[in-house]
């Protein structure tokens, strides 16, 4: 007997890396998830518009960045549905699960169905999925710690870490698929990362605290149907509307810009006319108002990552190593290695300042400012023709747009729980993924106007506006910091 209860002493007692043995769980599925999700993107844009005779699908170029935006867009949108189902119908532990079942479902697709309508399918699955993930990973990764736990900040970290490996290590095994065996076998990859990552959280689930699986706010039954229903109602609309080509690919960017907009005007509009705000509370979401615009300018450049920086990288830039060409998809692999070297750096960095650190305002501007910066810097390379960027000059501007994200992206979440009145707490964690959806989606409806012939208007006025907004944000930091009552 005494045997049987050291061993379970031991297992209570082992750890992953110093913090709660639950979080290799959170770990493997996050690292699977993100796998998944970048290896399926490093390769989507340059499937939809390649011929035919490559194995593509043959889409005009504005089509297929406007599809790839509306896509990333939706991810965003989908984490306040998945937000919405933890809170009120499943909890987050069991639409964590629901979700990667979604995510692996529609790699599967992808892999599998040929033509337009694997990809319609594909995407919408693992765009609700990922959604999910993204919404319930986090807040399930803080029910394993006690709010007096000091190692909270250091399991935050390890968890990232496993989001960034992932990225790193995705586009470059589904890029060497796609070059070896063509597109369906790189899906089919990804399709097999989240499997592993389902199987390995299949197992773990059960050693989750009890509270993973709390409704913190349960919907009351007799409004279960309505809400059943409108969500049907949607999507048979959706549905006929795609259908029917009612909804032109080439504006599914737009449409969801405009989604996110109408969405985010909502919730400012509902939590200011609140009775529930006190004076300072209502103040500090008006500060919140140029951050969220700053944020969405902030993405919508970046997110570029994935719809003209991918035809950048295929048609502009020199991939050849040693008489070897690269995949396209390994550049989408450079700024998670940057993030990996530099995120620890940037901690270190705000740790030693403490107090003496730049605000939260300070770091948007400067972030949206080096943002335009990097667009600016491939000027120099404007005109050369096809495959005439150097590698080493796109991995330089890759490393700007990493210094800006350090900047920005970090704090961005931080900030709308710390700005966020009592009553409206996770509405506020919604507004800024509103910004991230709004601005990924932009960056979809950018690249449609970008070519080769006027790359050089395309990267300057991008990169001049970047910088004159954030140069704005920075004039008008003194007055977003009263308006913040004491929040840095």
């Amino acid at each position: 007997m005494t045997r049987m209860v050291d061993v379970a002493t031991q297992r209570r007692r082992r750890t992953f890396f110093g913090q709660p043995w639950p979080l290799a769980t959170l770990f493997g599925v996050e690292l699977w998830e993100r796998f998944s999700f970048y290896g399926m993107q490093g390769i989507l844009l340059i499937y939809l518009y390649y011929a035919a005779s490559d194995g593509g699908l043959g889409i005009a170029e504005s089509t297929a960045t406007s599809i790839v935006g509306a896509y990333g867009g939706t991810v965003y949108l989908s984490t306040i549905l998945g937000a919405w189902l933890a809170d009120r119908v499943l909890g987050s532990e069991r639409v964590l699960f629901l979700s990667a079942l979604l995510v692996m479902a529609g790699h599967i697709a992808l892999a599998l169905i040929p033509g337009v309508v694997g990809v319609g399918v594909g995407l919408v699955l693992v765009a609700v999925g990922s959604g999910g993930v993204k919404a319930n990973a986090t807040a399930l990764v803080g029910t394993l710690y006690a709010p007096e736990d000091e190692r909270r900040d250091a399991g935050f970290s390890l968890f990232y870490l496993g989001v960034n490996v992932g990225a790193l290590v995705g586009p470059l095994l589904t890029g060497l698929a796609q070059k070896s065996w063509g597109f369906h076998a790189g899906f089919g990859l990804a399709a097999v990362g989240m499997a592993a990552g389902l199987t390995q959280y299949a197992f773990g689930r059960r050693a989750l605290p009890p509270s993973a699986r709390e409704v913190p706010n349960p919907l009351p039954r007799e409004r279960r149907p309505l809400a059943v229903g409108i969500g049907i109602g949607i999507a048979v609309i959706l549905g006929i509307a795609v259908a029917s080509k009612k909804i032109p690919a080439d504006r599914l960017s737009t449409i969801v810009v405009v989604a996110s907009a109408v969405a985010a005007i909502g919730y400012f509009a509902v939590i200011l006319t609140s009775g529930a705000l006190d004076r300072v509370e209502r103040r500090r979401v008006l500060a919140f108002i140029p951050l969220f615009l700053a944020s969405a300018a902030f993405w919508s450049l970046y997110q570029q990552q994935f719809t003209v920086v991918t035809i950048y990288s295929d048609k502009r830039l020199d991939r050849e190593l040693f008489g070897w060409e690269m995949p396209v998809s390994w550049v989408q692999s450079i700024n998670p290695v940057f993030i990996i070297l530099l995120a620890g750096v940037f901690t270190a960095l705000w740790t030693r300042l403490g107090s003496r650190q730049p605000s939260t305002p300070a770091k948007f501007a400067a972030g949206t400012v080096i943002m335009g910066v990097a667009f600016l810097l491939f000027l120099p390379l404007a005109g050369g023709g096809p495959n005439s960027a150097p590698l080493l000059a796109l991995i330089g501007i890759l490393f700007v747009f990493t210094l800006a994200e350090l900047l920005l992206s970090p704090v961005g979440l931080s900030l709308s729980t710390k700005l966020a009145p009592k009553a409206f707490h996770t509405q506020m964690v919604a507004l800024f993924f509103l910004s991230v959806a709004l601005g990924t989606a932009a960056s979809g409806t950018l690249a449609g106007y970008y070519s080769e012939e006027h790359e050089a208007v395309y990267f300057g006025v991008l990169g001049a506006v970047a910088i004159a907004l954030g140069v704005l944000l920075a004039a008008l930091t003194p007055l977003i910091k009263r308006l913040m009552e004491g929040v840095r």
